[in-house]
C-alpha cells in the first residue's frame, strides 16, 4: 500500500470514531432540546418564571449547537442522525419524566451537561488525533459554555 493511502486509511478510521461521537451528540442535545421543553412547559412553584425563562434560554442554545454539530459531521462527510429513533437509540442522556420538581430539573440538567462535557472531551481528543482542528475547537467551545452553565446551575441550587 502506497504512503498516501495508508494516511487516508489511517485518516478515514480516525474519523470514524469521531463521527461516532458527533452523531452521539446529535442525539444528546435533541433529546436535550426535548427534556428543557418539558420543564420549560412543567416547571411550577416559587421560581417559575426565572426557571422559565432559563429554561427557554437553553434549549434554544441547545438547538443551535446540535445544528453545527450536524453542519460540522456534513462538512467532515459524515452522516448525522435525523430521527426521534436514532436519537433515542444514540443518546446517553435520559428524557424527562414529567415528575420532577424544579430543583431535580436543574440537577438533571447538571448532570446532563456533564455528561455532554466528557463526550465533548472525547470528542476534542478524537478530533485532535485526526488533525481536525475546527472540530475540536468547536467542541472546546462548547465544552466550556456548558461547565459555565453548570457553574450557574449549581449556583442557583446553593
Amino acid at each position: 500500500m502506497a504512503k498516501t493511502d495508508a494516511k487516508a486509511t489511517s485518516k478515514t478510521t480516525k474519523n470514524a470514531g469521531l463521527e461516532q461521537v458527533l452523531n452521539q451528540q446529535v442525539a444528546n442535545l435533541n433529546v436535550l432540546y426535548v427534556k428543557i421543553h418539558n420543564y420549560h412547559w412543567y416547571v411550577k412553584g416559587n421560581n417559575f418564571f426565572t426557571l422559565h425563562v432559563k429554561f427557554e434560554e437553553l434549549y434554544n442554545e441547545v438547538t443551535l449547537k446540535m445544528d453545527e454539530i450536524a453542519e460540522r459531521l456534513l462538512t467532515i462527510k459524515g452522516s448525522p442522525a435525523a430521527t426521534l429513533k436514532e436519537y433515542l437509540e444514540l443518546s446517553t442522556i435520559q428524557e424527562a419524566t414529567g415528575k420532577e420538581d424544579p430543583n431535580t430539573m436543574v440537577q438533571n440538567l447538571i448532570e446532563d451537561f456533564a455528561t455532554l462535557s466528557e463526550s465533548f472531551a472525547e470528542g476534542i481528543e478524537l478530533a485532535d488525533q485526526a488533525e481536525d482542528d475546527a472540530t475540536s475547537d468547536l467542541l472546546t467551545g462548547f465544552k466550556g459554555e456548558f461547565e459555565k452553565h453548570m457553574w450557574m446551575l449549581r449556583s442557583y441550587l446553593g
